[in-house]
């Protein structure tokens, strides 16, 4: 955690927030009920946890404290999901391209809230 910088932080709100835009793009497309949909809306969850845990990291407030312990358990799976098909689809593209550069970011902002997480987690259980 302590490897990144403020600007880092910042730059992974950034790519967040591009993330949760997405994923609300795409539940829409989803029929409520569905495993799509449910996918959807958790990764949503987990990705506005990631987003306040960096928040909070950046302000130094208590942003976090809305989330319960199970709130935030439930964000890791989603978060590490996502890392690891980020992961996987950039193996596909080439460098330069800027579907590569958005996974770039994404991961980068994805192990920036990975940490925080699972210390936010340790500190509530």
């Amino acid at each position: 955690m302590d490897d990144f910088t403020r600007e880092d932080r910042e730059e992974a709100l950034r790519a967040i927030a591009s993330m949760i835009s997405r994923t609300e793009k795409a539940k829409e497309k989803f029929v409520q009920g569905t495993s799509q949909h449910t996918l959807q809306m958790n990764r949503l969850k987990a990705l506005q946890i990631a987003s306040s845990l960096i928040a909070k990291e950046l302000t130094e407030s208590n942003a976090v404290d809305c989330y319960s312990g199970e709130d935030l358990k439930n964000a890791l799976a989603p978060i590490t999901s996502l890392i690891s098909k980020s992961e996987k689809a950039r193996t596909k593209l080439a460098q330069g391209t800027w579907q590569y550069t958005m996974l770039t970011n994404n991961l980068k902002a994805l192990h920036i809230a990975l940490p925080l997480l699972t210390k936010a987690l340790s500190e509530v259980l």
